[in-house]
């Protein structure tokens, strides 16, 4: 599972990350988490306001903080083969 958060390393950028993170762990899941800082590669995911969570290369969140709840079921959704 590749896992994307994107923006420029703000306080609500790194709180995405931070639960992202947390939500991988209580489920057990590996992920390629990576922050994505550069403005040309956030373009490219047609991201308009940060910070945003892409999954498996799909736009999941943006411009918002998601609840940890969210994050589990875009995860889950994931899993399933999406």
């Amino acid at each position: 599972m590749e896992i994307r958060i994107l923006g420029s390393g703000c306080p609500r950028c790194q709180e995405v990350a931070k639960r992202t993170i947390d939500v991988l762990a209580e489920m057990n899941i590996s992920a390629d988490v990576q922050k994505v800082t550069d403005m040309k590669k956030i373009m490219e995911y047609k991201v308009i306001a940060t910070p945003g969570l892409v999954i498996n290369g799909k736009v999941k969140s943006s411009g918002r903080i998601p609840s940890k709840s969210q994050i589990r079921a875009w995860i889950e959704e994931e899993q399933g083969g999406g």
